[in-house]
Order: C-alpha cells, then sequence, then structure tokens
C-alpha cells in the first residue's frame, strides 16, 4: 500500500464533487500514473464482468480469467479492469454487484497495441459493505456519463460490451461458460419471407455421397428437431474470438443428421434457432461425424439416422448462408416431419431401464438453490457447470419426479424456475442410484421451458401434455404452495448402504484431513463438493437456531481499526488462514468432566480458539458496531446453554491438534424455506446465483429467518488425530422437508449413530420426535468408534462455508478397494 510513495496520495487535496473525476483527473498527472490511500470514498459495484485472459502460461498460478469491474460515485461511471491478485474476492462472491468498496490503489494503464486507449486498474480494495449505501440514490445508472480520460473520447471499450483486455472480443457469463452473455448474442432478427428457389435441393440421404466425390452439394432444406446447449472452447492462445459450437439435429422426408454452427455463427443465429425452425441452407461444409459424440435419442422418430457425416456451418471457408423460413412459407410438399416426443410419466418412471432418455411435464413443487460443480477431466481453464434440484408432480404418482437440472444456455428459463410454474424438460436422462428413488438427469441436449414460455412450441399438441393441463385444472393454488419449497441445503442421492472405496473414479472420495483443508481453501462461491474423510466423532453439541447471515456476515468481515489490511498485489496467495473467536459452533469445555458419557447441559467457555477457514479476505472486513456485538452475544448464549456430549479427556486431547477446521455451524443459508407467491422475487434472487449486473429495479425484501428446530454441531477427529473438523447435522425432522424426497425410511431407533447413519429422525409422521437430549444421551456408543463420514461442502458466499454431514459409516460397512 505504501509501495508507491513518489506518487499523489488520493486524499492529499479536497475532495472533488465526484470521487471518479477526481482520481482519473491524479491518475493523469502523477508521475508514476499510480495513486494509494489508506482512506477513499465509497464506490458502488453496477457490474462484474468475466472473460478468458491472454495469456496464462509461464506462471506459477495461471490466472485463466479476467475481470472488468464497472463502479460508479453516484455521478459518474467507470469501467476498470481488476488486478488478477484480486480475482479470489470475486470466485468467492466477496467483491459482487450491489455493494460498496473503497479502492485503496489503482493506476492507470495505456494499451499499447491501440492508439488512444486505456483505463483505470483496481489493484487493492476494501469491501465496505453487503448493501450498497451509494445505489438506492441513483435513478438511472445509464443515464450517468461514462468516465473517459480526455483525448480518449473516441475509446469505445470502455463504452461497449468489449473486454478492456486487447484482442478480447467478448465477455463470459459470471459463473460458468455455456450461458449467452451480452447484446452480441441476437434473438429476435425476422425470419426470412423471400421466395426460395427449392427446385433442386439436397436430401440428407445423399449427402454422404458428396462427401465421398467432394462434389459441391445442393441447397438444403431442413427442420429442426433437436437443440443441444452451447459449448465454449476458448483457452489461452487460441486465435479465435467466439469458440462456441453447437450441435442441432435436423431431419427431412430421408432422415435424420446432426448440424454443427461454429464460432461467429452462433451470437449471430443460436438464439434464433428453435427446435421446430425450418432452415434454407447454402455453402455448408460436410465433415465425418465423431464416433464417440453423444447423441440424443431420436428412435422414436422412426426414420433413418445418418450418424457417419454431419453438417458444419461456418462464418467463412466456407461462409455459409443461412435463411430462416418463415412459418407461413413452409410448405406441405416438402415433407419435412413433424417435431415428437417421448413424454414420460411418474407412475411409469419406476419400471424404465437406467440411461433411458424421456420427456417430462410436470407442476413445480420444489426449486432447488443454483449450485456450481467444476467439471471432471476438463484440461486447461477452469469449467463450472450450474445446476438445481427440482421436484415435479404430474397427478400419476405419490411421488414427484427428482430432477437434476444443469443450465441449458437458457439464463433468462434456468433463473426463474419456481414452485407454481408448468415445467417442461426434454432429453431427461434416468439414472438409478443404490438405496434412492430414480430420478431424471439432464443432458447437453436438454431443453427447459417453464410458464411464460411454452406458447408457440411443438409439444403444447401432445396428448401428454393436454391430460396433465386439465390435471391441474383441478388443483387448489393454496394446497400445492402449502407443500412448495425454496432453496436451501439438499442432497441426493443418497448415499448407498455401504461405502464403497472404488480409487480415484469413485462419486464420494475418501481425502486425508490435509486435503479436506485444500479443498475448503480452494472451494469457490456455490461450488459444491462431497468428500469422505476418516475418524473419530469426539463431540456432539445441540444447538437451537442456525446463525443468521448478518451475524456470520459482521464475523467474518469486521476487525477493528488496528487490524484492517487491504487486498492488493502484495497478496497474491490464495487467502490465508486465519484465526478467530468462533460464536455459534462447538466449542470445548474448559473444566474436566467426571464422566464424558453423560449428557451434559450447562454453561462452560472454551479455553482455545480454533482456526477457522476463512475464505474471506481481510480486504472483505469492515468495523463492528454495536449492534453486531448484540447479536454476537445472543449466538454465544445459545450455545452456552445447549446440550452436548464429548469422549474422554477431549478437552485435553483437542490441545495437542496441530490444526481445527471450524466452519461456524449451519447457516440460514442452508435451510429451505416456504413458498410464498407475493415474495417469489425475493425466493428466487436468494436461490440463484449473484447476478453480474446490478440492476435498478426495486430492492427485494430481505429473505425472512428460516424455521428450524435445531441442528447438530459435531467434531470429527481425523484418523491420524493431528487434525479435526466441525461439521453440522441437520437431520431430516418431518415430511414438509423437501429432502425427505426419495428418502429410504427405514425404522431405526433415534440413536444418535443411527440418526446419523440415515440421515432422518424416526417416524417422519403421525408421532412424537425424540427430544435433542434423548439422542444426545445416546452418544456414549460413538466412544473410540471408526467411521468414515460423508461431507457435503458447499461455499455460500463471502466467508461463509457449508460443511454438512451427509451420512457415517460403521467401518463394518466399508468394503475397501
Amino acid at each position: 500500500m505504501e509501495g508507491s510513495s513518489s506518487c499523489s496520495s488520493m486524499l492529499s487535496a479536497p475532495r472533488q464533487p465526484s470521487f471518479l473525476l477526481s482520481t482519473l483527473e491524479r491518475l493523469s498527472n502523477t508521475p508514476c500514473l499510480k495513486l494509494s490511500a489508506q482512506e477513499a470514498p465509497p464506490v458502488a459495484v453496477i457490474a462484474l464482468r468475466r472473460y478468458l485472459s491472454e495469456q496464462a502460461v509461464d506462471q506459477q498460478q495461471p490466472v485463466f480469467y479476467s475481470y472488468d469491474v464497472t463502479v460508479t460515485d453516484g455521478s459518474w461511471r467507470a469501467k476498470c479492469f481488476l488486478h488478477p491478485s484480486l480475482n479470489h474476492l470475486v470466485h468467492t462472491n466477496t467483491l459482487r454487484t450491489g455493494s460498496d468498496i473503497s479502492v485503496r490503489q489503482c493506476s492507470y494503464v495505456y494499451n499499447e497495441r491501440r492508439l488512444g486507449c486505456g483505463y483505470i486498474c483496481v489493484e487493492a480494495l476494501v469491501c465496505d459493505a453487503e448493501k450498497s449505501a451509494l445505489l438506492p440514490g441513483v435513478d438511472d445508472i445509464r443515464s450517468l456519463p461514462v468516465l473517459v480520460k480526455p483525448g480518449m473520447e473516441r475509446s469505445m471499450l470502455l463504452h461497449s460490451e468489449v473486454p478492456l483486455q486487447p484482442d478480447c472480443r467478448h465477455y463470459l457469463p459470471l459463473w460458468n461458460n455455456d450461458d449467452p452473455e451480452g447484446d452480441i448474442w441476437m434473438s429476435d432478427s425476422p425470419s426470412s419471407e423471400t421466395v426460395l428457389d427449392v427446385s433442386k435441393v439436397a436430401l440428407l440421404g445423399g449427402l454422404e455421397s458428396y462427401l465421398r466425390y467432394s462434389k459441391r452439394p445442393y441447397p438444403l432444406l431442413v427442420k429442426i428437431i433437436h437443440k443441444s446447449r452451447l459449448r465454449y472452447y476458448g483457452r489461452p492462445g487460441l486465435k479465435i474470438h467466439y469458440p462456441y459450437q453447437a450441435y442441432f439435429e435436423v431431419a427431412d422426408k430421408s432422415g435424420i443428421m446432426s448440424l454443427v454452427l461454429w464460432n461467429d455463427l452462433c451470437p449471430e443465429f443460436y438464439q434464433r434457432l428453435s427446435v421446430g425452425t425450418v432452415l434454407y441452407l447454402q455453402n455448408y461444409a460436410l465433415k465425418k461425424s465423431y464416433s464417440n459424440k453423444s447423441r440424443p435419442q431420436m428412435s422414436h422418430y422412426g426414420m433413418t439416422n445418418f450418424t457417419s457425416t454431419e453438417i458444419s456451418l461456418n462464418y467463412r471457408e466456407p461462409a455459409a448462408v443461412i435463411t430462416i423460413v418463415s412459418p407461413k412459407s413452409v410448405q406441405p410438399q416438402w415433407g419435412l416431419p413433424e417435431v415428437s416426443y417421448q413424454f414420460t410419466s411418474r407412475s411409469e418412471l419406476e419400471n424404465l431401464p437406467g440411461d433411458y432418455v424421456c420427456d417430462v411435464i410436470g407442476l413445480v413443487t420444489f426449486a432447488g438453490r443454483v449450485e456450481r460443480v467444476i467439471s471432471k477431466g476438463n484440461k486447461g481453464p477452469d469449467k463450472y457447470w450450474s445446476y438445481r434440484w427440482v421436484h415435479a408432480v404430474d397427478g400419476t404418482f405419490d411421488q414427484p419426479f427428482i430432477l437434476e437440472l444443469f443450465s441449458t444456455s437458457h439464463p433468462e428459463i434456468f433463473g426463474h424456475i419456481c414452485p407454481m410454474t408448468y415445467l417442461v424438460c426434454t432429453q431427461m436422462r434416468v439414472c438409478k442410484v443404490e438405496g434412492s428413488q430414480p430420478y431424471l438427469s439432464s443432458s447437453c441436449g436438454t431443453e427447459i421451458f417453464i410458464t411464460g414460455y411454452h406458447k408457440g412450441q411443438p409439444y403444447v399438441g401432445d396428448p401428454r401434455v393436454k391430460s396433465f393441463i386439465q390435471w391441474t385444472k383441478t388443483l387448489k393454488d393454496n394446497t400445492v404452495m402449502q407443500k412448495s419449497t425454496v432453496g436451501g441445503y439438499y442432497c441426493y442421492p443418497h448415499p448407498p448402504r455401504f461405502f464403497k472405496q472404488t480409487a480415484a473414479k469413485s462419486p464420494v472420495p475418501l481425502v486425508s484431513a490435509a486435503d479436506l483443508k485444500k479443498e475448503l481453501e480452494t472451494l469457490q462461491y456455490r461450488e459444491h463438493k462431497r468428500v469422505a474423510i476418516q475418524g473419530w466423532i469426539t463431540a456432539v453439541r445441540y444447538t437451537e437456531a442456525p446463525r443468521s447471515s448478518e451475524t456470520q456476515t459482521m464475523e467474518g468481515n469486521e476487525v477493528s481499526d488496528d487490524e484492517q489490511e487491504q487486498v492488493g498485489p502484495e497478496q497474491q496467495a490464495s487467502p490465508p488462514t486465519v484465526k478467530q473467536t468462533f460464536a455459534g459452533g462447538f466449542l470445548s469445555p474448559s473444566c474436566d468432566r467426571s464422566s464424558a458419557n453423560i449428557l451434559k447441559i450447562k454453561n462452560h467457555q472454551s479455553e482455545t480458539t480454533p482456526s477457522c477457514l476463512n475464505r474471506g479476505s481481510a480486504s472483505s472486513k469492515r468495523h463492528r458496531n454495536t449492534h453486531g456485538r448484540e447479536e454476537e452475544e445472543v449466538d454465544q448464549g445459545q450455545v452456552c446453554n445447549a446440550p452436548f456430549w464429548e469422549i474422554s479427556g477431549w478437552s485435553i486431547q483437542q490441545q495437542e491438534l496441530s490444526e481445527r477446521l471450524c466452519q461456524g455451524g449451519l447457516h440460514q443459508d442452508s435451510i429451505f424455506r416456504k413458498f410464498v407467491f407475493d415474495e417469489r422475487i425475493t425466493l428466487m434472487q436468494w436461490s440463484n446465483l449473484q447476478p453480474g449486473q446490478w440492476t435498478s429495479e426495486p430492492i427485494a425484501d430481505p429473505i425472512p429467518p428460516a424455521s428450524c428446530p435445531g441442528y447438530y454441531q459435531l467434531t470429527i477427529l481425523g484418523i491420524n488425530k493431528q487434525m479435526a473438523v466441525d461439521a453440522a447435522f441437520f437431520p431430516v425432522g418431518n415430511v414438509g422437508d423437501p429432502r425427505a424426497v426419495g428418502l429410504p425410511q427405514d425404522p431405526h431407533n433415534n440413536t444418535m449413530l443411527s440418526c446419523l447413519s440415515s440421515g432422518f429422525l424416526f417416524p417422519l409422521s403421525g408421532a412424537a420426535l425424540p427430544q435433542p437430549e434423548e439422542i444426545l444421551v445416546t452418544a456414549s456408543e460413538l466412544e473410540d468408534m471408526h467411521l468414515v463420514c460423508v461431507l457435503d461442502l458447499c461455499h455460500l458466499g463471502g466467508n461463509q462455508v457449508e460443511v454438512l454431514m451427509n451420512k457415517v459409516y460403521k467401518f463394518t460397512e466399508v468394503c475397501p478397494d
């Protein structure tokens, strides 16, 4: 922060009416083009844009993606480049749109490859507030002038949808790579009503002969019968401006063939092409298909599927000519097939084989939060997929469809899935897992439609769809709404009865304590991972209420004046592990107990302070206020009076640990909410990912606190007794919990071990559930019991990391390699 002593301070002169304008003026007059300050007025973050970095080689820690951040002081807007050392603040959603930051160090960078181009680079900042204090006073962000250095007014980089870094043409979505992002993606261009010459057109069945003899084929007249999601294949050093690919299945009267849309044509045509669209194609190329390419299920058409050849549409060499034919111009004599579907009811699902592909329609009763998972086997830049779990009913069975839905390159649909909407999913794959009811998972060929997007779709006339609509007319909205839920922690499929370790390909890898620490340190925003760790449960505490997001944010972001740090280029390593008092979770009692196997309900104070893996950096900390201290005191009070159990000598043994990994108990965001129609906007914002751009729409009301009876905080001691980790256990306690769907409800005796093994309290309905004290009395059987613990990890943003116990296995339930 003091490294630019020869440069001017941003606060060495009286503040100008506009902080951003003043900063730019001072940068222009500074010899080294750099400013630093210990204090600075806040600016609001209104956009965070991600794109592929130019270079990611010859670095110890390659940076594959860069970020542009747009800020405002209420008078001006400024699009700035975020220094790569600050990228981790975006990865953890600590730096996010709609919040305030203080810029502590910045520089001005001239583009050496373009004349008259330059930008501000933010090199150090402090995240001041979760919600901006500036933005409510701004009526129209778009009306604010864009800050440009005098003499560079013609530079379009600061005004347009183009990244600041040279040779970068477009932005990527903030949290995945497969959704369209920005104004370059055209969606509303009209179809052609020009007269087409269809006297000489080629049939798909004859294209293989053209490929064999290298003849120039005639134009094609085809109908799209299937559309896949976008595929982004960009990587540093790839000299392709728009590295996208999209597969379609097209058909004419002779059969079906794959069509591939490449590169520059994807932004122009992808959103304009849909199932049922008729195309007139000229200057297309023919290529041999990849033999191992996954293909959508088209057997229900009863037509020949030509799999050895595919149609390739390129921007150049040759430049394909694509004509979208108006529906009014389509002639019956062309013989184009009707779009067909394979709708399956919930009652039929149980009898379908695994990997069977079908279409479904249902009424949404549960919409899980959007999470992310990293693509396995992906080489080069990290690639994340966005997904969510959904329940939908169709009236044919007493259980809903359980749907695992990945983003389908239509974020306007994926982000608006909520209860009370009609949901159609095509090309869903049946998944059968031991110990769980069958569920359906989307594929790269799945399309999703919700209420508001059904009009004009070919499936609206399908008999199964019409039957479903008739059934929904018999329902009462209030009855359905009372059973509908949104968000929270959700786990499916359930772990099998026996734990099987099958080397690296296991869906639940068995990791060391050190590897678990690394997983927690590198976890990114809403990224979900499931891991297993072996060891012993040494302590259990029951806590009545989960911690509020406000309290968690204060504890993670607030420090005193003399402790406050800045984040800048000097802190380029991963965010540090920091020491802090753990309020609201389990702390070991300071005095020895005469009998560790007796239930204890007593005020206590910890004599040790555990190490907390805090993903938020010091830059996200802010000053503590009186309200924050009161919240923490209330939280501590709940802990001190909570029932708990621990093994003999644990208070001494834990002092010999090399590290204690703590994550703060159960979070409010871990608990589902009842769906209320009037609160749907707030609930959707809460369950979706943080948006990359702030909008001036009315600010949603805060999400109400969740109703939760309580949870158990467990301490797991690693097999080598050097490290311990705290995890929350949140058992299913009633049939209204969405996790109860598909849960094997075999009877058990409600001991601590049986609850941890089954994941629920028995029975879920029809009788009074056991009290926490009754369950904790049985915890003594855990002493010296070697267990395999399955943990679900999810980064909730900022300093909040969810560590939840999914299931425990006794060693007699483990199948080794």
